[in-house]
C-alpha cells in the first residue's frame, strides 16, 4: 500500500500560538489556568493540556474570581469580555489573529452602515464569537437557500464576512448568490479566507487526484477537518474523518493501492503518525509526501507571556503527542 501525505497538513500558526499561550501561562502563573471552551478542537491536545493543569470550562461562572483565564482560538463575544472584567479575571486572549481580522472587518462594515451577513455555521464558537462582537444585527447564512430567505431589500447596502474554516468552494458559491441578489454589496476577497484553510484544502484536492481512499485526521467537532473530508467526497474519493489510528477500519483500505492522509489544522503530527502506524499494521507500506506549500507563518504571543520560562517544557507540537 502506498501512503501519500498531504503538504501542508496539521497544526497551523494560530493553533501553535494558542497551545503555546496555555503552556506559557501554566509556566508563569502555575496551575490551575482556566480556559473558556476547548483551546482548539482536538481531544488529544485538550487532554494533554488538562494533564498539565489547564481547566476547561464553558461558562465563566465556573472560574474562581480573579483566576487566570484564557479565551480560546475561536474568539469570544464582547459580553464574555465584560463578564470577565466583572469577575476580575486575569484574561489572556488566544483568539487567532485571522479570526480577529474577521472581527475588525465586520465592525468596519457595520460602521459604514451596511447590513452584515456572516457566512458560517450557526452555533460554531467562531461564528458566535464574531456575531457577539458586532453591535447590531448579524445575518448568518450557511446555504444559497439562506441567502434567498434573508429578510432584507434587494437594494439594501450589504457586506459579508466569513468563518475562517469554511470550504473555499462553499464560500465562493454563497458569495456569488449574495452578489446575484444584492445590488449594493461589498466584502473581502475570497483569498482572505484563512491561509491554512486554503492550503490544506488545496493539498486535499491534489491528494484526491491520486488516492483511492482519503483519511482526514481530526476531531468530529473540527470544522476545517470536516471540510477536508467533504472535499474528498465531492471528488468522488471515499473519505473518512478519524481522531487517531484506532478509528481506521481495515475494510476501508482493503482494496486501496494508494491511501491519502491529511490532517485538520488542530490535529498534531503525532496523530498522523498514529494513523500511519495503523495502516502499516495491515501490511507493508510505502510512504511519500506531496510537494506542497511550506508554511513559515508565526503569530506573536501576548506581551505579558514573552518572559514565561519554557526551558523545562516541550514545544507546542511535542506537547500534544499521544
Amino acid at each position: 500500500m502506498k501512503i501519500v501525505l498531504a503538504q501542508p497538513r496539521g497544526f497551523c500558526a494560530g493553533v501553535v500560538r494558542a497551545i503555546e499561550i496555555v503552556e506559557r501561562a501554566l509556566s508563569k502563573f502555575g496551575p490551575p489556568v482556566y480556559v473558556r471552551h476547548e483551546i482548539v478542537h482536538n481531544r488529544h491536545v485538550v487532554d494533554s493540556l488538562r494533564a498539565k493543569g489547564a481547566v476547561f470550562v464553558e461558562d465563566l461562572q465556573e472560574v474562581p474570581r480573579g483566576a487566570v483565564t484564557i479565551f480560546s482560538a475561536h474568539g469570544v463575544a464582547l459580553k464574555i469580555e465584560d463578564e470577565a472584567r466583572q469577575r476580575d479575571l486575569l484574561v489572556i486572549d488566544a483568539t487567532c489573529p485571522l479570526v480577529s481580522k474577521v472581527h475588525n472587518q465586520g465592525n468596519r462594515f457595520f460602521r459604514e452602515g451596511r447590513h452584515l451577513v456572516l457566512i458560517g455555521h450557526a452555533g460554531h464558537p467562531e461564528v458566535e464569537g464574531t456575531r457577539g462582537r458586532i453591535p447590531g444585527a448579524v445575518h448568518i447564512v450557511e446555504t444559497e437557500a439562506d441567502v434567498v430567505a434573508l429578510d432584507l431589500p434587494d437594494d439594501a447596502p450589504v457586506a459579508y464576512v466569513s468563518q475562517t474554516t469554511l470550504s473555499v468552494d462553499d464560500t465562493r458559491i454563497i458569495i456569488e448568490a449574495l452578489k446575484e441578489r444584492f445590488s449594493d454589496i461589498v466584502g473581502p476577497d475570497i483569498r482572505d479566507i484563512c491561509y491554512a484553510t486554503q492550503n490544506r484544502q488545496s493539498a486535499a484536492r491534489e491528494l484526491c487526484g491520486i488516492a483511492d481512499v482519503l483519511l482526514v485526521v481530526g476531531a468530529k467537532n473540527s470544522s476545517n477537518s470536516n471540510r477536508l473530508r467533504e472535499i474528498g467526497e465531492t471528488a468522488g474519493v471515499p473519505s473518512y474523518l478519524v481522531a487517531d489510528g484506532s478509528e481506521v477500519d481495515p475494510a476501508w483500505v482493503r482494496d486501496a493501492e494508494t491511501v491519502g492522509v491529511t490532517a485538520g489544522a488542530s490535529a498534531p503530527e503525532a496523530l498522523v503518525e498514529d494513523v500511519i502506524d495503523r495502516l502499516a499494521s495491515f501490511g507493508p507500506v510505502e510512504i511519500s509526501s506531496l510537494s506542497g506549500r511550506t508554511e513559515n507563518i508565526q503569530f506573536k504571543l501576548p506581551v505579558d507571556l514573552l518572559d514565561a520560562d519554557r526551558r523545562r517544557r516541550p514545544s507546542a507540537r511535542q506537547s500534544a503527542r499521544v
